[in-house]
């Protein structure tokens, strides 16, 4: 569900016209719709708290690793999100956007000394510890500071799940999190120290996730880990249950629905007496954002098909650099016409213009006729869009404009090539 429409045939964000926001900012652009953030977080509010009594006052918490753009962690703050966060720069930004640190989880694999000094000095929810090694350095770092930080243990149940196997987390070969026995001894190391003050048990398993199932078992796992840790003495509060449902990019009409998945964990939670946290990313983010991009050239090759003829190249001014997820995860965006020709559909290969054969979108795509200078705007892109772009090939970063009905604002604005410039101070002696 998004609020990308055609009025009058042209492709519109919200009440905006995309062929204007282009006039005004330039291409490549990434354009997100303040409706559709507001929708998805009030479809998975309403769908937790209809399932208050299993789930008790559920914590949202936006993955801010899917998009960190202030405007729209500040959108979702006023909304009362939360944010999980991995590192102390995405902790500086939700508190920057508005969102309280009682309502931020710091998680990751890798948190430094200095980080985890700061998430305890800004009093964040809790700290997702993934390790022994990080529970003991959390420990002497906490008494040091005279404190007794919320934590959770971030359990690893074996069991990966996701669209693509570098967004699959939960398996056991991957970095995150321990197995289930050692979870268990680690609570009770932080239930034995007075510097910690050990809350819950944390999972996530991966990203675009299509099934229930694989999630369903993992928190299975989760509740079995309660009942045994409440055995042995220890006091169980929160079960921070991650994020990774997908959303349809393809389309497609069969995938879980939000109030499903509320309804599963709610299942699997009855009568612990839990509160429960979620970690949307891409589900709240991923169709309240489009690229746009303008078509540089249609470049037609000649020669017989087994030396590639035939094909034919639209080449955008948006790369690899602007967005990075087909290149990195061979995935899928929808691509559409601002304004369509008239015209039979035509097999295109989506190539950008950075100097890399990984520099591809997509091969074959069926679209109606395109020429250089239409615009076109890639769908479903307002998750892990923005966040991954470089400035590759000297190409200055690509810019975000936020747009709330008939109003529209820039958000992050593209460097000019001094701006660049300016952020490498040559050496003193050059």
């Amino acid at each position: 569900m998004h609020h990308f429409d055609r009025i009058d045939g042209a492709l519109h964000a919200e009440g905006v016209p995309l062929e204007a926001l282009a006039g005004a900012v330039g291409t490549p652009a990434y354009v997100y719709s303040t409706a559709t953030l507001t929708r998805h977080y009030s479809l998975l509010r309403a769908a937790a708290d209809a399932h208050r009594g299993a789930l008790g006052d559920a914590l949202i918490a936006f993955a801010v690793k899917a998009n960190s753009n202030l405007s729209v962690l500040a959108t979702l703050a006023r909304l009362g999100c939360g944010a999980d966060t991995v590192s102390e720069g995405e902790i500086r930004r939700a508190l920057k956007a508005g969102i309280p640190g009682e309502r931020i989880i710091f998680s990751g694999v890798g948190k430094t000394d200095a980080e985890l000094a700061f998430a305890i000095e800004v009093g964040v929810r809790q700290i997702n510890v993934e390790s022994g090694a990080e529970l003991e350095r959390l420990i002497a770092i906490a008494a040091a500071k005279g404190s007794a930080p919320a934590i959770a243990i971030r359990v690893n149940p074996k069991i990966g799940a996701g669209g693509h196997a570098k967004i699959t987390t939960g398996g056991a070969t991957d970095k995150f999190g321990v197995p289930v026995e050692e979870a268990i001894d680690l609570y009770a190391r932080a239930s034995a120290s007075p510097h910690l003050t050990p809350v819950g048990l944390a999972c996530h398993i991966g990203s675009q996730i299509m099934s229930l199932a694989p999630m369903e078992a993992a928190f299975h796992t989760l509740r079995e880990m309660v009942l045994t840790l409440r055995a042995n003495g220890h006091s169980v509060t929160r079960l921070d249950l991650g994020g990774g449902l997908g959303v349809p990019y393809h389309g497609q009409t069969d995938t879980p629905s939000i109030a499903d998945y509320a309804a599963m964990c709610a299942r699997v939670l009855e009568g612990l007496g839990v509160e429960a946290a979620f970690e949307p990313g891409r589900l709240l983010a991923a169709n309240a954002g489009l690229l746009l991009s303008r078509v540089i050239q249609v470049n037609q090759r000649t020669g017989s098909p087994e030396e590639g003829g035939g094909r034919r190249f639209l080449v955008l001014d948006a790369g690899m650099n602007d967005l990075m997820r087909p290149a990195l995860y061979d995935a899928f965006h929808d691509l559409v016409p601002v304004r369509p020709r008239e015209g039979e559909l035509r097999a295109y290969d989506l190539v950008g213009p950075i100097c890399e054969s990984t520099d591809i979108f997509a091969r074959d795509r069926m679209l109606p006729p395109l020429e250089a200078g239409d615009l076109v705007a890639f769908m479903g892109a307002g998750a892990y869009g923005a966040v991954l772009a470089s400035e590759y090939n000297s190409r200055p970063l690509v810019p975000e404009v936020l747009v709330d009905g008939d109003r529209w604002a820039m958000v992050r604005s593209r460097p000019s090539y001094e701006d660049m410039w300016a952020r490498e101070p040559r050496a003193d002696w050059l």
